[in-house]
């Protein structure tokens, strides 16, 4: 089942194009990469896809909803954790994902087992009543995405979740994305980290606004005969570089 579509997908910021015609399709409980330096258009695809900014171009469907159209009935399949999501300091861990169980308008009834879960599986349930603002980042981001879970999303989307994060609560931040492809959450995240990348089952690989290349991180490093997805990506910038026009 595909589970995000674009076509020629585009926006533009005056003479900025921050994302040229996008054509893109993502699978069902597929862990998808959208990598690329600072401006590259990661941020701006994530917004289209949920809703949040309407297309200059082209059009999207996430779980089988057009973007623009049917935006406000997507927003009940989807979770989007930004690069600053919004936790309250000043709220203890419990206070702020019974907020977001109140937003996302999960029934009380059925709230405090999910609860237990997503705190459980994040390795928070002993820090129940600490402040947000007391944790450590990486314990911060796995609130955020427990926060973004509570109303069971089908489509997750990340925009560089791990960024400033320390590679330990990095790797148990990704023990979790694993394990909520058990239940068939199709995830879409952006990052910079090319090692990261890797654990993706495909990446798309962003320069410019443009989608450059896009396949499996063993399949592009086959393809430009590297160790890593690190020197494929360079090499696959210097050939787009050499073909544009002086």
């Amino acid at each position: 089942m595909v589970t995000i579509k674009t076509e020629n997908l585009t926006r533009k910021f005056a003479s900025l194009t921050a994302l040229d015609h996008l054509n893109l399709e993502v699978e069902e409980g597929e862990i998808f990469g959208l990598v690329g330096p600072d401006g590259a258009g990661k941020t701006t695809t994530m917004r289209l896809l949920t809703g949040i900014m309407d297309p200059t171009e082209g059009q999207a469907w996430v779980y089988n909803k057009h973007t623009v159209k049917e935006a406000e009935s997507l927003k009940e399949h989807i979770a989007y954790m930004s690069q600053r999501f919004g936790l309250y300091e000043e709220l203890s861990v419990l206070e702020n994902i019974n907020f977001y169980a109140d937003v996302y308008g999960v029934a009380k009834d059925k709230r405090a087992e999910a609860i237990e879960r997503l705190l459980g599986f994040s390795g928070l349930l002993s820090f129940k009543q600490r402040f947000a603002g007391k944790l450590s980042g990486g314990m911060k981001q796995k609130l955020g995405l427990a926060c973004a879970l509570i109303h069971t999303p089908k489509v997750l989307f990340l925009d560089e979740p791990t960024n400033g994060v320390d590679p330990v609560s990095r790797r148990d931040f990704w023990n979790i994305l694993y394990d909520l492809l058990k239940e068939k959450v199709t995830i879409f995240c952006s990052t910079c980290y090319l090692d990261e990348a890797e654990r993706c089952h495909r990446v798309g690989l962003m320069h410019k606004g443009k989608l450059l290349r896009c396949d499996s991180p063993d399949k592009v490093k086959k393809e430009y005969n590297t160790k890593t997805l690190e020197e494929a990506f360079i090499k696959v910038i210097k050939d787009y570089e050499r073909e544009q026009p002086k």
